[in-house]
């Protein structure tokens, strides 16, 4: 069995994850000659990504579908992340934020029922993607960042790229713009405990608010609409946002432990209804992956299934956790699989892995880890290892999946448990 390595730290990260499947085809693609590689087809490859993650990944609309498919994500990550922005992913935008995937940027615009007189409130502005992608959707666009550099860099880039029905400003999206009220739509890209009182008072009768609002790492995207006055709430599935900072959460009561590094859900036996498959409750980014029932999984009655005919085709999901790199040593991890006629997709590396990703307070890649690849056929196998925890670490993501590999992957009983530093 073959376990990845810790990255070296003073080297810039690798990114094996994305070639793992978050885009997996998209990276032949952009990789398929070495001068490709140096000059990488935008254009093609957001075609590819909006075939591959967007349509068909669920994504109706086609006018949402043509505004992704339009917006050129690479202008609004920096420099060095460009080559990976047609990957399904998110990516680092500095000051301790990230770009939203294209994928969650789609499918929290089709949310909103965009309409061409809409006048839309956005929370967090970051890069200006998501504004940039409502922009042809609406009749106008209201934006706030908080954090000042990435407003001021945000404006700067819409700006230059011509959206003049884009208006930006910097403070903090708790209050919402008064002076702009109401709102046919609001969009909010962070996450709070719970909706804040301006944001709904703000929203126009009948209106839409689509926001991700719970714990740190316990988010559920959640689409509202103020009928008589009030929300009526629809939890629409998991997810994993940055926190609304200022206001927001100086307010929060529940918060993580990051000494105490653990993951929800790891038997699979909660689960919840999306687009009319049991996924697991508490993981994130689910594709091409369900809850199934059967008295021999490894533990109780459930385990995930993840399956794929389609070579190249990304299979994954996620969970995140605070960690506390100082105090934390190492991590064991630990999973049972079965595979079914597992191989590779579209390249000789696109096969399932386990993968515990580490990041430091500014959402740097500063390590990587993981179990596998695996392939063929086996009954179900413990998988088992002991990481080495980052000094700089205050998060994790771990990504279970196919990432591309063909087959099925069954999987049940993931366990993270920690040991403190002496």
């Amino acid at each position: 069995m073959t376990h990845f390595r810790i990255t070296d730290t003073s080297a810039r990260p690798r990114r094996w994850l994305a070639g793992l499947g978050l885009s997996v085809g998209l990276i032949g693609l952009a990789l398929s000659s070495p001068v490709a590689a140096q000059t990488p087809n935008f254009t093609e490859l957001r075609r590819a990504m909006v075939e591959k993650e967007i349509i068909a990944a669920g994504i109706k609309d086609p006018r949402v579908i043509n505004a992704i498919r339009d917006t050129q994500r690479h202008e609004f990550v920096p420099f060095r992340e460009r080559t990976h922005a047609y990957y399904d992913m998110a990516l680092p935008i500095g000051n301790g934020q990230t770009i939203s995937p294209p994928y969650i940027v789609a499918f929290m615009t089709e949310q909103l029922e965009p309409k061409e007189t809409d006048k839309v409130l956005e929370i967090g502005t970051g890069s200006g993607y998501q504004a940039a992608v409502l922009s042809p959707l609406v009749k106008e666009v209201y934006s706030i960042e908080i954090v000042e550099p990435l407003g001021t860099n945000a404006a700067k880039v819409l700006k230059r790229l011509k959206y003049a029905n884009v208006f930006t400003k910097i403070g903090d999206g708790y209050k919402g713009w008064e002076e702009h009220a109401p709102f046919d739509k609001v969009i909010v890209t962070c996450s709070p405990e719970n909706v804040p009182q301006p944001l709904i008072d703000q929203l126009k009768e009948g209106g839409r608010m689509i926001i991700p609002i719970g714990e740190r790492y316990q988010q559920s995207l959640t689409l509202f609409r103020k009928v008589d006055g009030k929300l009526e709430k629809d939890v629409l599935r998991p997810t994993l946002f940055v926190p609304m900072t200022g206001t927001a959460e100086s307010q929060r009561k529940v918060k993580p432990d990051p000494l105490n590094p653990t993951l929800i859900n790891g038997s699979y036996e909660q689960s919840a209804e999306e687009d009319g498959v049991q996924v697991p409750v508490a993981w994130h980014y689910v594709r091409q992956a369900k809850v199934v029932t059967d008295p021999l999984s490894p533990l109780g009655e459930h385990h995930v299934l993840f399956s794929n005919t389609q070579p190249g085709r990304g299979s994954q999901m996620l969970q995140a956790f605070a960690i506390d790199g100082r105090k934390v040593a190492e991590l064991e991890v630990s999973l049972r699989i079965k595979l079914t006629d597992v191989r590779p997709g579209q390249l000789l590396t696109q096969l399932p892995v386990c993968a515990l990703v580490f990041y430091d307070e500014n959402q740097n890649t500063i390590g990587e880890r993981g179990m596998g690849p695996w392939r063929g056929t086996t009954e179900w196998q413990l998988e088992k290892t002991t990481i080495k925890v980052p000094t700089r670490s205050v998060q994790a993501i771990i990504r279970i999946g196919l990432f591309g590999a063909v087959g099925d992957l069954a999987v049940d009983d993931v366990r993270v448990s920690a040991t403190e530093k002496r």
